[in-house]
């Protein structure tokens, strides 16, 4: 009789273990996101060889990071971005893809951001004649 109590007790535990696990899955909580059309940024910033992903206004973009010296260290120098579905880019304006690039300053501040097509040519294309001057500052 006790060694049946002693399996329900660890089955309910198990069961708990499980749902807090899925509930706080950064993997989860991204999709939740990109279904929501909301902004979601999932990374794992200690390891530069994992590409990070982001979500925004229901378009997903993926960001290649690239490691390189720095004047004091080693760190993310540069960083690709493209959208994984280019026509779920319909009707976003130039200030989301700032809004992005400034995430992910936040979060590399050394690194060069860097857009793949068809972002790279429509933020070029939409540039200010003062953001080429900032640019080269």
């Amino acid at each position: 009789m006790w060694l049946l109590r002693m399996l329900l007790f660890a089955l309910i535990l198990f069961l708990i273990y499980t749902a807090v696990k899925y509930l706080l899955n950064s993997k989860r909580k991204l999709e939740l996101a990109h279904e929501q059309k909301r902004y979601y940024f999932w990374d794992d910033q200690e390891n530069v060889r994992k590409n990070f992903l982001i979500t925004y206004k229901g378009v997903l973009f993926e960001g290649e990071k690239y490691l390189g010296t720095t004047d004091n260290a080693f760190d993310v120098v540069s960083i690709f971005i493209w959208p994984h579905n280019t026509s779920a880019l319909k009707g976003m304006v130039r200030e989301d893809f700032l809004f992005i690039e400034r995430k992910i300053t936040e979060a590399y501040p050394t690194a060069k951001i860097d857009w793949k097509s068809p972002v790279k040519e429509f933020m070029h294309k939409t540039a200010s004649p003062g953001d080429e001057i900032k640019n080269h500052l």
